[in-house]
């Protein structure tokens, strides 16, 4: 069974399903498919990844609330509180990548699974979020971690 057509079945498995049911063996059959070819850190990146002059060329989430995005966030980054990912969905491009962060990187990455589950391979979770983004440079994260270190 190929990968969209696991997600799908999920993915409205999940939806049709009360919150605190018994184990639905559509839904498990389901995820342990998606389980089974998700390649380790396929939906990750760190800061330290993105060139400076490329990140103009992500689209860039903000997934904690609006509160928390109108106090800092990433400049550049549009606000879609992680608990609204899915249902905001068709306001990801799928023909770049597009970075979602929260604080940690715990919100966002419930968000991310739930969105590649739905088939939006091109979506990542900014490991550490915002907070790691911050320590290691923002912008200038890549061009801190390819410096020669000094002594």
């Amino acid at each position: 069974m190929n990968k969209t057509l696991i997600a799908l079945l999920a993915g409205l498995a999940l939806l049709t399903a009360p919150v605190h049911a018994e184990e639905n063996p559509a839904v498990v059959d389901a995820l342990s498919g998606y389980m089974d070819f998700a390649e380790y850190g396929s939906s990750l990146i760190w800061p330290e990844q993105i060139p400076k002059e490329d990140w103009k060329k992500v689209f860039i989430v903000d997934a904690r609330d609006a509160a928390q995005f109108d106090k800092e966030h990433i400049p550049g980054a549009i606000n879609i509180d992680w608990r609204q990912a899915v249902a905001r969905r068709a306001e990801l491009p799928k023909d770049r990548m597009v970075v979602m962060y929260c604080n940690s990187g715990s919100l966002s990455a419930q968000a991310v699974f739930a969105l590649r589950l739905l088939g939006y391979e091109n979506v990542k979770v900014l490991q550490d979020g915002i907070e790691g983004w911050k320590a290691k440079g923002g912008f200038e994260a890549h061009a801190r971690a390819s410096a020669p270190a000094g002594h």
